[in-house]
């Protein structure tokens, strides 16, 4: 991707005066913003040209805006998408988050704050494009993970046979090392958009990670559950695979 080209922002908002004042304030901040004003014209465009980030208005014509994302989401989990909405209770945020947002701005808002979001999500989505993707195996403190191969070698030799949600859990906190993965993100990226299972059932799996890879489980020092937000594999920098 072209360095100094400009972030692209799809804008998907049917009331003009608002969409007009978004699309200039974009614009003026440096975004190239291309706009849609219902849902069918939204995942045409989605579908026709690469966007670094989408503003979703919830209550289009054609599809609603939860829809549209949750279409995107099924062929895109990468591009960050923020939710505009008038609606503000508890459930439509968590309704919103479930089919797939990233952030959640209820109307009216501060002009500010949007922007402040957008910059956000967009430096937030670029850090993660420039992680080094993990190869087949990767080791860390004596342990090996083969993803491949679905398995894993402990520091004493131990082989540990990984079911196919284990692997992909694990290679997603270890991509995502020393950060906390939110359980949003986890439950999009492993279990997908239509099934989600309780936190219960993440907490099991990384119990699971603790009894293979760490010597004292009730005190882990790779494995980590941070209480309402998410989880986190932790590694200091001396423990970083050379390979």
């Amino acid at each position: 991707m072209n360095p100094t080209k400009k972030p692209s922002i799809l804008l998907v908002e049917d009331e003009e005066n608002l969409h007009e004042a978004l699309r200039l304030n974009l614009e003026l901040e440096g975004y190239e913003v291309t706009s849609s004003y219902d849902g069918i014209a939204a995942l045409k465009a989605f579908q026709e040209e690469y966007f670094d980030l989408v503003i979703m208005d919830v209550m289009i014509p054609e599809i609603d805006g939860l829809s549209v994302i949750q279409n995107i989401r099924l062929t895109n989990d990468e591009v960050p998408i923020l939710i505009l909405s008038a609606r503000n209770s508890s459930e439509d945020r968590v309704r919103g988050l479930k089919k797939g947002a990233d952030d959640y701005l209820t109307k009216p808002f501060n002009l500010e704050e949007l922007i402040l979001r957008v910059q956000k999500l967009i430096s937030k989505s670029k850090r993660i494009k420039e992680k080094t993707t993990l190869g087949d195996t990767y080791t860390f403190g004596g342990h090996t993970v083969n993803f491949k191969a679905q398995e894993a070698r402990t520091k004493a030799g131990e082989r540990i046979e990984l079911s196919k949600k284990e692997t992909m859990l694990l290679k997603l906190l270890i991509e995502n090392r020393n950060d906390v993965v939110p359980r949003e993100k986890i439950l999009q990226s492993v279990w997908g958009y239509n099934v989600y299972p309780t936190t219960r059932t993440i907490d099991n799996f990384i119990l699971n990670f603790r009894k293979y890879f760490e010597e004292d489980s009730r005190n882990p020092k790779y494995f980590h559950s941070v209480r309402g937000v998410g989880y986190k594999y932790a590694e200091e920098k001396e423990q970083v695979n050379k390979e």
